[in-house]
C-alpha cells in the first residue's frame, strides 16, 4: 500500500498484489452475491452431443416415453430422436418410420405393448438409413419384444444396443390378406371368384421382397345373341402379367394399402321376340388396382339394327343376317391386347340357300370364326380360342368366345377353349340349346337360333375371375 498527496489531500493506494493475499485469506462473506455465466470462460457443458447452459437440468434417462400407439393397419409413425414408443398391435400390423435426418447418439426405443407383435408385426422403416449396416427395413415378430436403436454413422446407421425377446430382424416379404389363399412354393396365391380386398399390411424389405405381384384379370364375357341365327357373345378382356421376370417374382409395383377387387359378372343373353331378336349383353369389367379388363361385348341377333356383334375385351359375332364388321376387340385398346374381334355371319349363296350361319365370339387368343367357314356355307363361327395361364400354380384356360347360332344345322358353332360355350343349333331338330361361358373364366356365352318363329334365348357369358400371386418367403 502507499500514500500519495494532492494537494494537501493524501491519497491512498488500495491496489493489493495477488502475492500479498494469502491462499484461505478471503472469507464467504466477502464474496456475498453471484457471479454471472456470462463472466466464466465457458458458460455451458456439452452432455451427449447436446449443449446445456450451466444452471440448467438435464434428464440423463435420454428417453420420453410417449402415449401408448394403437396400430390401425392403415398408418404409420415417423419417430423422433429422444423418444421412446409403446405399440400396441392388437388390432393390426404397424409400421414405425424412422427420423429421416439423424445425428451420432440419437436414440429410439420401441416395447411391444400389448405382447402382440407375434401375431401383428412390427416393420422398423429404415427412411433411407441402414439398420445394422443393411438397406432392408426390419421387422419384429416376436411378441413381449422391445429395442433401443441408437445412430452411429451412414455405415452402420441404426444399431440395436438393447434387444429383448427380438428373435428375427432378417429378410421380410409382402404380408396380405384377401380372396381364397393358397401357395405354391416360394409364392402366395390370392384368387378372387367375387368382389373383394386385397389389403397389404407389410411390405418386404431389398433382403427378402420384393415389393411387385403377378396379377391375372379377366372381365365378365358377353352373353349370346337372341333369335335366329345369332352370333356368339365375346370373352371378357384378359390381362396378366405372368409369367414374369425374374423367376416370376412378380412385375407389379404395389404399396401397403388396401386393393379393392372387382370380379364381372357375365353379360345375359339376348331375347326375342323373333324377329327381330335381342343382342347379347355386354360382360363387366373386372379390375385389380390400375388394370381394368373389359367385359367382353354381346352377340348379334337377327336385324338389321341389331345383327352386329358388340365391341368389348374381346367383340362379339355378328349374326347370319350380317356379314361384315363383327363387334371389335381389345377395346379400350391397351398394350398388350386384352381380346379379339368376334366373326362375321353367313347367309349363304344364292339367297335362300342354305346357310343363316352366325359367327363366333372373339377370345383372348384369337378371333371369332366367320359363318359358313371353312368350306361350308351351313356352318357356324367357333368362339375365338382363350389362353393358357399358370398363375394358380395349376394350368388353366380363359377367356374363350361363345359359338354362333345356327337356323339349319343341328349343331352350332362350338364354343373356344376357355369357357366359350356352344352356340345353338336348330331346334327342330332336337340340337342342344346354347351353352353359358363357364364361371370364373370370362368365357363368352353361345348364340341361340330359332324355330317357327318360337323366341329362344341366347346363353349368358361366364363371370370373370382376378388373380394375384407374390413371393411371401
Amino acid at each position: 500500500m502507499s500514500i500519495s498527496k494532492i494537494g494537501s489531500k493524501a491519497l491512498v493506494d488500495c491496489s493489493v498484489a495477488a502475492v500479498d493475499i494469502a491462499d484461505g485469506s478471503i472469507t464467504t462473506a466477502k464474496l456475498a452475491g453471484s457471479i454471472t455465466n456470462a463472466k466464466l470462460a465457458n458458460s455451458s457443458v456439452t452432455i451427449n452431443s447436446t449443449s446445456v447452459s450451466l444452471g440448467a437440468s438435464i434428464n440423463l434417462n435420454a428417453l420420453d416415453w410417449q402415449t401408448v400407439i394403437t396400430a390401425d393397419g392403415s398408418t404409420g409413425t415417423t419417430g423422433v430422436a429422444g423418444r421412446g414408443y409403446f405399440i400396441n398391435t392388437t388390432s393390426a400390423a404397424h409400421t414405425f418410420t424412422l427420423p429421416v435426418s439423424a445425428t451420432r447418439g440419437d436414440t429410439i426405443a420401441l416395447k411391444d405393448y400389448a405382447g402382440t407383435f407375434g401375431t401383428n408385426n412390427l416393420t422398423i422403416d429404415r427412411n433411407g438409413h441402414n439398420i445394422q449396416g443393411t438397406a432392408s427395413n426390419s421387422l419384429i415378430n416376436t411378441n413381449r419384444a422391445s429395442v433401443v436403436l441408437v445412430y452411429v454413422d451412414t455405415t452402420r446407421g441404426w444399431e440395436f444396443t438393447t434387444e429383448s425377446n427380438v428373435a428375427f430382424f432378417g429378410p421380410t416379404y409382402i404380408s396380405a390378406t384377401g380372396g381364397t389363399i393358397t401357395t405354391s412354393g416360394n409364392f402366395k396365391i390370392h384368387t378372387f371368384t367375387g368382389d373383394d380386398s386385397f389389403v397389404v399390411a407389410a411390405l418386404g424389405n431389398p433382403a427378402g421382397g420384393p415389393n411387385n405381384v403377378d396379377y391375372l384379370v379377366v372381365a365378365g364375357g358377353g352373353g349370346g345373341g337372341g333369335a335366329y341365327y345369332s352370333g356368339g357373345g365375346g370373352a371378357g378382356g384378359y390381362r396378366t402379367t405372368f409369367p414374369s421376370p425374374g423367376c416370376n417374382a412378380g412385375s407389379f409395383p404395389i404399396s401397403a394399402t388396401t386393393y379393392p377387387i372387382t370380379v364381372g359378372g357375365g353379360g345375359a343373353g339376348g331375347t326375342g321376340p323373333v324377329p327381330p331378336g335381342r343382342q347379347g349383353t355386354d360382360g363387366s369389367p373386372s379390375i385389380f388396382s390400375t388394370i381394368t379388363s373389359t367385359g367382353g361385348g354381346g352377340g348379334g341377333a337377327y336385324s338389321c339394327a341389331s345383327g352386329y356383334g358388340r365391341a368389348g375385351g374381346s367383340g362379339g359375332g355378328n349374326s347370319g343376317y350380317q356379314t361384315s364388321s363383327a363387334g371389335s376387340g381389345n377395346s379400350p385398346p391397351v398394350n398388350p391386347s386384352q381380346g379379339n374381334p368376334g366373326g362375321v355371319g353367313n347367309l349363304g349363296p344364292p339367297p335362300g340357300a342354305p346357310g343363316y350361319a352366325g359367327g363366333g365370339g372373339g377370345g383372348a387368343s384369337a378371333s371369332g370364326g366367320n359363318g359358313g367357314s371353312p368350306g361350308n356355307v351351313c356352318a357356324s363361327g367357333n368362339g375365338g380360342a382363350g389362353s393358357a395361364n399358370s398363375i394358380t400354380a395349376s394350368p388353366a384356360t380363359y377367356a374363350g368366345g361363345g359359338g354362333g347360332g345356327n337356323r339349319n344345322f343341328p349343331v352350332g358353332g362350338t364354343g373356344g377353349s376357355g369357357g366359350g360355350g356352344n352356340g345353338a343349333g336348330n331346334p327342330g331338330s332336337g340340337a342342344a340349346g346354347a351353352q353359358a361361358g363357364t364361371s370364373n373364366t370370362g368365357g363368352g356365352g353361345g348364340a341361340t337360333s330359332a324355330f317357327a318363329c318360337v323366341p329362344m334365348s341366347g346363353a349368358a357369358g361366364g363371370k370373370g375371375i382376378v388373380v394375384i400371386r407374390y413371393k411371401f418367403q
